[in-house]
C-alpha cells in the first residue's frame, strides 16, 4: 500500500510538474480590442486555452434610409478554445466557444423631426438596439502557443459564428397604418444592413510567456 500511494504521489506530481512548465500567459489587441489569456499545452497536437478581450464602449453614428442615429457599441468577449498543432509545428486550427457582449444601441432624437419614410415626425423618438447572440461557436487558424519556452509570438485569425437581432422602441409616433409601414420599412433597412453579417470576425495579435 506503501508503495502504491508513493507512486501515485510521484505520478500527480511529475503531472502537475508537466502541467506548470507548459502553462502560458499572453496579452495583444486587434478586434474585438484588448485581449488577455492563458494558455496550457495537453501535448505536442494540441492545447487549450481561455482569454477575455474588450473594446469597452464607444460613440457611434450611423444614418441609415436619411434618419441619423447616435449612441454606443459595446464589444468584449471570453472564449475556451481548443488548438490543434495539424503539423507539429506553430501554425494550428481553432475551434471553441465565445460568450459575447456585442450591442449597438443608437437613438434618433431631432427637435424638428424624425423623417422615416416620406414623413416626418415630431416630438418623438426612435431607439434601435441590434445585439449579436450572447454564445456562439468559433472558429480559426492562428500561429503560437505550441512547445517551448518564454517569449513567443501569437496570432489569430477566425470569427464567431452567429446573427444579430435588431428590435426597436418608438416613442411619441402617431399609432396609423402609416407610421407602421414606415416604421417597418426603416427596421428592413436596418435587418437587411446587419443580416448580412454571419460572423462576428476575430484578428489579433499577442505576446506571450511560457513558463
Amino acid at each position: 500500500m506503501n508503495k502504491i500511494l508513493g507512486f501515485s504521489s510521484f505520478a500527480a506530481a511529475a503531472v502537475l510538474s508537466s502541467i506548470a512548465q507548459a502553462g502560458e500567459v499572453y496579452g495583444g489587441g486587434g478586434f474585438p480590442g484588448v485581449m488577455l489569456g492563458y494558455a496550457q499545452q495537453i501535448d505536442s497536437r494540441f492545447a487549450v486555452r481561455g482569454d477575455i478581450a474588450t473594446v469597452g464602449r464607444l460613440d457611434v453614428r450611423r444614418t441609415e434610409e436619411g434618419v441619423a442615429y447616435s449612441g454606443k457599441l459595446e464589444a468584449q468577449r471570453i472564449g475556451a478554445f481548443v488548438d490543434w498543432f495539424a503539423l507539429r509545428g506553430g501554425f494550428r486550427l481553432t475551434g471553441g466557444v465565445t460568450f459575447n457582449t456585442y450591442k449597438m444601441a443608437l437613438a434618433a432624437r431631432s427637435t424638428s423631426g424624425i423623417s422615416i419614410g416620406d414623413s416626418t415626425y415630431n416630438g418623438t423618438s426612435l431607439d434601435v438596439t441590434i445585439k449579436f447572440p450572447e454564445t456562439t461557436p468559433y472558429i480559426g487558424i492562428g500561429y503560437g502557443h505550441h512547445a517551448g519556452n518564454g517569449w513567443g509570438f501569437v496570432w489569430d485569425l477566425g470569427a464567431s459564428i452567429g446573427k444579430p437581432k435588431v428590435t426597436a422602441n418608438a416613442v411619441g409616433f402617431p399609432n396609423n397604418a402609416q407610421f407602421t409601414a414606415d416604421l417597418d420599412r426603416e427596421l428592413a433597412q436596418l435587418r437587411e444592413g446587419v443580416g448580412k453579417v454571419r460572423v462576428m470576425p476575430q484578428a489579433t495579435v499577442a505576446l506571450s510567456y511560457k513558463f
